[in-house]
């Protein structure tokens, strides 16, 4: 028989269920709030002591009202912070399996991508899924079993608030770790986020795959051209952890490929640039603007990267020199409407020249002995002297086009 307490603590559990059952959807928020404020942070137990042996019996109720109401957005964040109470608790392995059994994964992938739902819910939906991966190795699977991947990627590329995107690298770096089943699927999903429009979500997506590619342990062969199209970026963040990229990758199979994409960089493809030149000959104003053309903030950044590997490594130096990096750094100096690019491709063929005896000889009889002793002595002073030549050759050009222009 049960006690006189034991009865009374049913009978406030049934009465508890009942007003549940019966309330509005004003009420019910009201009773979350409620909830949330008497019982964030108790465990299991606590939580069965305080619902009388039946918290499951107000769990499957959040559930279910989850899974009806979660595409109208209404108390939303409510709702996922007070299953979340039930899923973060110590000792609550029946509580996650309960809300596993009922498709609440599949709910909170499915929130991700509504575009009327609210950010903040999205991230507690991302909070919710990070409990669930970090609870072991058949969770994660799950998740991944039911197209989550590509739901979390996706939604770190859309979302606008970088706290959010910052949960979701978490979530992605749980899903790495514990999970050989379907690390190489996380391993692709980050790898297909590089090109997104979010400064934010390159960055956080090339720091995770810095920490994911020892983990996978092969690089895939599509990380080399996704990488180095990011170092076209304008954001200097996102380009640093690019070259941090770089020189992880460099050591695993797709050396040659990296080194021989960063090398052709530094000569961009005529189709590229040749749209410029009409401009160029015409208004010089609009050199200012070129600065901004991602193949030229490619070929600043290439050669920096390759003054970086160079430096690290000399055997890396040699295989680049192999690649005929020194007559690209030499094209990337004449490069007059990208000082950027001049500078740097001067301070990485400097180490070439004073490293190998050979490439000395070779830029000083390419650049002949005035450019040479200006390239040793005072770049700067080299870049006005290009510039001028290459202010000379546009102006005989004008000259030819309007001598052209009368004889027509």
């Amino acid at each position: 028989m049960t006690s006189i307490k034991e009865q009374a603590a049913i009978s406030r559990l049934l009465s508890f269920l009942h007003q549940w059952d019966n309330a509005g959807k004003v009420v019910r928020s009201q009773i979350l709030n409620n909830f949330i404020e008497n019982n964030e942070g108790k465990t299991g137990p606590e939580l069965e002591q305080e619902f009388s042996q039946g918290a499951s019996l107000f769990l499957i109720r959040l559930t279910t009202w989850l899974r009806v109401t979660y595409m109208t957005g209404f108390a939303l964040e409510k709702i996922l912070r007070s299953i979340g109470i039930f899923l973060s608790a110590v000792s609550s392995n029946r509580y996650l399996i309960e809300f596993l059994e009922i498709g609440g994964v599949l709910s909170l992938l499915e929130i991700l991508g509504l575009e009327k739902i609210k950010e903040e819910d999205k991230k507690e939906s991302i909070k919710l899924l990070q409990i669930i991966a970090d609870a072991g190795r058949k969770y994660k699977e799950l998740i991944c079993e039911s197209y989550g991947v590509r739901a979390i990627a996706e939604f770190l590329a859309q979302s606008k608030s970088e706290e959010t995107q910052e949960e979701v690298q978490i979530l992605l770096e749980s899903l790495v770790h514990g999970n050989p089943k379907y690390q190489n699927q996380v391993y692709k999903g980050l790898i297909a986020l590089l090109p997104c429009a979010s400064p934010k979500a390159q960055q956080l997506t090339l720091q995770t795959l810095r920490m994911t590619q020892p983990v996978v342990g092969t690089a895939h062969p599509s990380i080399v051209d996704c990488v180095l199209k990011v170092l076209g970026t304008m954001h200097l963040e996102v380009q640093y952890e690019a070259v941090e990229l770089i020189k992880d990758l460099v050591y695993y199979d797709v050396r040659l490929p990296l080194l021989k994409g960063l090398v052709a960089l530094l000569i961009p493809p005529v189709k590229e640039t040749s749209k410029l030149q009409p401009k160029i000959l015409t208004d010089t104003s609009i050199l200012q603007l070129t600065t901004r053309v991602p193949v030229f903030l490619q070929q600043a950044a290439a050669a920096k990267t390759i003054g970086i590997l160079a430096r690290s490594q000399l055997s890396l130096a040699e295989e680049m020199l192999h690649l005929r990096v020194v007559h690209s750094l030499m094209a990337a100096m004449g490069n007059t409407d990208h000082s950027n690019s001049q500078r740097l491709a001067s301070l990485t063929l400097e180490f070439f020249v004073k490293t190998f005896p050979v490439v000395e000889d070779h830029v000083r009889k390419s650049m002949g002995e005035d450019l040479y002793q200006l390239f040793q002595s005072n770049p700067e002073e080299l870049y006005t002297k290009i510039d001028s030549i290459q202010a000379d050759i546009l102006a005989a050009n004008k000259v030819n086009v309007s001598e052209g222009e009368r004889g027509v």
